[in-house]
């Protein structure tokens, strides 16, 4: 891009805006990247929600996951194709289309093995979230990623993050796995005693199991949450049969171990992309050859976004025609003429890629390791689900004390982890 006829005009403006203009845009300083997690935290805590609202009002995963793919590939294109394009670059900085072309495989690979177990995850959490919920799923998933994922990108960011702070940060994170699984259980054991205690002749629903397992979503339009499910008050045993016979993945009966499982395998999904992105965009082990540029972030973003979507499509498919959990069998052209909630579905997909684009600009600058505080976002994520799908509503007092303690220990280690940042030189 030539600036040349426009050289007044430059001079009139800030040395700062000149110099942005003029290079490959990248965040540099520890504020950008703060802010960089703060708007990534909102984004990662907002789109499992979306998911779990579709679900609940009976889409199927399958069709959800395929029109999130496709934004979230979308949010990676369009990353790439402005701040990975803006200005000239330079021989140690190229711009998006120029490392294209470039000699740049062994990180293209890491970045793509990060894509693949990001997207592997991302479809486990799709059924967690409705065997154990929103708030516990990302408490556990976002701790594992801590706990196994901030420890490596702390060595592999050559320790520029303070060990002393950033270490009880992750203890933090630790001991939230632990109050996740116990408010999980208790929060099962008290929907338990509501479904036993319910009258089958008062309400006009039958707890039966095998019942409720045969049972098939009403017609009416649960899109837009004009079901049965919403005359009911929330918390109530009544309630939650009525959201049994309207969502898309049936959970009574599940055994609480399945949906632990489930959300521990995506939590160690989860906490290998980080580390592979890091790799790819920093070439710790030396694998590019001498001379070669370091692929930038956005490059790296989007062969890691590529891998992702096509991973998700792929499975997607196969779990239309073979899904899982008891779930009906669908078709690509049953996906295609399922236009309820898609818009929610790419919203998702907008959401995810952005806010993992803004984690990977704020690692790049603040070091991976403090990047992951934005594994605070089920902060976020229990805030809607409290706000929108009544979670723990009229629970016990053990369920309450144990969730508030979950939620502390996550204040604290946010803010212990952002307090770990440091500057990569």
């Amino acid at each position: 891009m030539d600036f040349s006829g426009i050289s007044p005009l430059l001079n009139l403006l800030p040395q700062r805006i000149i110099s942005w203009s003029l290079k490959m845009y990248m965040v540099e300083s520890k504020g950008g990247a703060i802010v960089c997690m703060l708007l990534a935290l909102l984004f990662l805590g907002t789109w499992p929600a979306v998911l779990t609202l579709l679900e609940r009002r009976g889409r199927l995963p399958q069709h959800t996951y395929l029109d999130y793919s496709i934004t979230n590939l979308l949010a990676a294109v369009i990353i790439a194709l402005t701040f990975g394009e803006i200005g000239k670059g330079t021989p140690s900085a190229p711009n998006f289309f120029t490392q294209l072309s470039q000699d740049n495989w062994p990180s293209v690979l890491f970045a793509m093995a990060g894509g693949m177990v990001l997207s592997i995850g991302n479809l486990s959490t799709q059924y967690s979230l409705a065997l154990v919920g929103l708030s516990v799923t990302e408490v556990i998933t976002s701790s594992i990623i801590v706990v196994i994922g901030t420890t490596m990108n702390y060595f592999l960011d050559d320790r520029i993050n303070r060990a002393d702070i950033l270490f009880p940060g992750v203890g933090c994170f630790l001991i939230a796995v632990c109050l996740g699984s116990f408010v999980h259980a208790s929060n099962a054991a008290d929907n338990k005693e509501k479904l036993k205690s319910l009258s089958t002749e008062a309400t006009g629903f039958s707890t039966d199991k095998e019942a409720l397992k045969n049972n098939v979503v009403r017609d009416s339009d649960v899109e837009n949450g004009s079901g049965s499910a919403e005359k009911a008050r929330a918390g109530t045993a009544g309630f939650l049969i009525e959201l049994e016979n309207r969502r898309s993945i049936k959970v009574f009966g599940k055994s609480t171990i399945t949906g632990l499982a489930i959300t521990f395998f995506a939590g160690i999904c989860f906490s290998l992309f980080s580390p592979a992105f890091n790799l790819a965009t920093n070439d710790q082990w030396h694998t590019l050859k001498e001379g070669v540029p370091h692929l930038s972030v956005y490059t790296a973003f989007f062969y890691f976004s590529v891998s992702c979507f096509v991973v998700g499509i792929v499975l997607n498919i196969i779990f239309l025609y073979h899904p899982i959990l008891n779930l009906p069998k669908s078709s690509l052209k049953a996906y295609l003429s399922d236009w309820n909630g898609r818009g929610w579905a790419f919203l998702a997909g907008f959401l995810c890629g952005f806010g993992n684009g803004l984690q990977f600009m704020g690692g790049e600058a603040a070091g991976y390791a403090a990047a992951d505080s934005v594994q605070a976002l089920p902060l976020v994520s229990t805030f809607w689900a409290i706000l929108i799908f009544g979670e723990y509503r009229r629970s016990s007092r053990k369920t309450y004390i144990l969730l508030v303690s979950m939620l502390f220990m996550f204040v604290v280690a946010v803010g212990v982890l952002m307090a770990s940042s440091g500057h990569r030189k």
